[in-house]
């Protein structure tokens, strides 16, 4: 709103004029409409005047022949709102809740925000202003040096002494309840499985990741003699071994990882080791969701080396069944005798986080009860060895040393440690748990995708895709940033990658100091197993109430603005219920897990 600002008499006032009631107030943006005028006495008007920008009216008796200032043109009446401002001395304030500041007399005045997070206010007002102050008035304050937090009683007092100003509490918003008559349901976890190159099953997983060991070895087959880089996370043992041998020989490796995984889970949960039927369920209520980017490559990498050396007969008729990335939930499918579905989703790394999303919905919207979801990979193979190494992707750094090569948000890390296994979750529809008893672990409470459309490899610098996916993921959770008590981060210790997931994670978590781990140090990159692997590792983080340390960050990077936990295993902060499970993909795939911890 640009004025002149010009003198007039009071006997000269017309209602819309836009009024500084002296030269001092005119400098200082103090302004008021003039909402009508009434004599009172013959050398009286009595004056109502309102802040331009809304708010509470008051009466000035002037004399007529007074002067003042006005602005150089006329404002609309019927567009100023008549605000008060909020009473919060009465207000029993919960973490998310906004109050805004807004200083009405000044036109070109922009709110300023605080948002409680942890107990405490935290200044949010965004980027910067062209007309920012420094001279004493509430809510006005430099960018410079953030202030820090305020308590309830000093931001009360704030809001008590806040002259020229309307203050207005906004507060969180309250979850949907959930419908048993045909609404979304709740879902939650009751049961886990992994096979990870920290050993077989979910208590060498959690222990190996609270110990702060590494499974990165080194690959010693002829087969990766020659190739520049020679180190991954594998799997300690032999899955075929630890199935029977006909079934293992009609799966790919990949398969194997996930049907271990996923019998690992489904008898965790308190299901019969048999089945569906045996389980008391009816196998058409129950599916499969997994992810996986090619599953395993070897099979059909052999199957081309048979066909070279011995022709077409030398080639198993298995070839094909077994080479389709769809192997892993269809061989879950058939041992357990699921046949509510079985998908696979593909979308890069993020392929596990998202099949696990996609099974939450199946289970809200009654498509389903009960579900296996996560992610399964064996891409351990020369050529996708050799062709990462050729996008110059991989880490350089040796098994030597003391540290993990892998070393996510470290001032040294230079890329990622390619890795195998598979994770899974059973995911239930709450009243179905409960009703048989189930012990539940967490509430699987949202999740969000977005895409960078930024680049076929490389992710956008900016981390705005990925903060999109941890907003919507959020938002699908009904949780606000202050109820995020930690974050497994994708963080697979690229240069770009780090920094990226790092700016989102700030922007989105704002002032909160959340406790951050990449687990990626202990594992490698499991690909499409990383998003299952990683969610059932924030499960047990949610469900123990401890932290495992990030390992291979010695130092951190001091551009990863983070709180990153290193060196030993921290404890989970009390206060909020929210933890976030991070992956991203080549091509721009973003997709991120909210679980919520159960209490009591």
């Amino acid at each position: 709103m640009s004025r002149t600002p010009h003198t007039v008499t009071v006997a000269e006032l017309v209602p819309g004029d836009l009024l500084a009631l002296s030269a001092r107030d005119a400098n200082l943006d103090r302004w008021y409409v003039v909402m009508h005028t009434l004599p009172v006495r013959p050398e009286a008007i009595r004056v109502t005047l309102r802040p331009p920008l809304g708010g509470a009216d008051r009466d000035e008796e002037l004399d007529r022949t007074r002067t003042v200032t006005v602005g150089d043109h006329r404002v609309d009446t019927a567009g100023i709102p008549l605000l008060t401002s909020a009473n919060l001395r009465a207000v029993d304030f919960r973490d998310g809740d906004r109050v805004d500041f807004l200083r009405t007399v000044d036109p070109h005045a922009v709110e300023d925000t605080y948002v409680r997070r942890r107990g405490g206010w935290n200044h949010d007002t965004p980027g910067d202003r062209a007309d920012s102050r420094t001279d004493g008035r509430a809510g006005n304050h430099a960018d410079d040096h953030p202030e820090p937090p305020l308590s309830d009683a000093e931001l009360r007092k704030r809001a008590a002494e806040a002259v020229d100003h309307v203050v207005r509490h906004h507060p969180r918003r309250a979850r949907s309840a959930t419908s048993r008559t045909g609404g979304p349901r709740q879902v939650v976890v009751t049961g886990l499985g992994a096979v990870t190159p920290l050993g077989v099953g979910v208590d060498d997983l959690w222990a190996g990741l609270l110990e702060g060991r590494c499974g990165i070895r080194e690959l010693d087959g002829e087969e990766f003699a020659g190739l520049p880089v020679r180190i991954a996370g594998t799997v300690p043992v032999d899955p075929a071994a630890l199935l029977p041998r006909p079934q293992a020989r009609r799966m790919n490796r990949a398969a194997q990882f996930a049907v271990l995984a996923a019998r690992e889970a489904w008898r965790d949960a308190g299901f019969d080791p048999a089945g569906t039927a045996e389980s008391g369920l009816a196998p058409e209520r129950v599916g499969v969701s997994a992810g996986a980017i090619l599953g395993d490559a070897s099979v059909l990498v052999g199957g081309d080396r048979r066909l070279r050396e011995k022709g077409p007969r030398g080639v198993s008729p298995l070839t094909t069944p077994m080479t389709v990335p769809s192997q892993a939930a269809s061989q879950v499918s058939l041992a357990l005798r699921i046949t509510g579905e079985a998908r696979t989703v593909t979308s890069a790394c993020a392929s596990g986080t998202e099949a696990i999303g996609e099974a939450v919905d199946r289970i809200r919207y009654g498509r389903i009860d009960v579900a296996l979801a996560g992610g399964a990979e064996a891409v351990v193979t020369p050529a996708i060895m050799a062709s990462f190494a050729a996008m110059r992707a991989l880490s350089t750094h040796g098994l030597g040393g003391g540290e993990s090569p892998s070393r996510p948000f470290a001032r040294d890390r230079d890329g990622f440690v390619n890795g195998e296994g598979a994770g899974f979750l059973l995911l239930e529809a709450e009243e179905h748990a409960r009703a048989r008893g189930a012990r539940i672990y967490c509430e699987a409470a949202g999740w969000g995708l977005s895409a960078d459309a930024h680049h076929m490899a490389a992710p956008d610098p900016s981390g705005t895709g990925v903060a999109l996916a941890l907003r919507r993921a959020l938002a699908d959770a009904g949780a606000e940033a202050a109820d995020v008590v930690h974050v497994n981060a994708h963080a697979t210790a690229t240069a770009d990658g780090d920094l990226a997931e790092a700016r989102a994670l700030k922007s989105v978590l704002g002032g909160c100091r959340v406790p951050v781990t990449a687990l990626k140090g202990h594992l490698g990159h499991l690909q499409g197993a990383a998003g299952g692997v990683e969610a059932v590792a924030t499960v047990l983080t949610l469900h123990h109430g401890i932290v495992p340390p990030t390992i291979g960050c010695a130092e951190q990077d001091p551009a990863i603005e983070l709180d990153v936990v290193t060196k030993a295993p921290r404890p989970l902060p009390a206060r909020g219920d929210v933890a976030l499970s991070n992956s991203f993909g080549f091509g721009g795939h973003n997709a991120v897990l909210a679980l919520r911890r159960v209490r009591g």
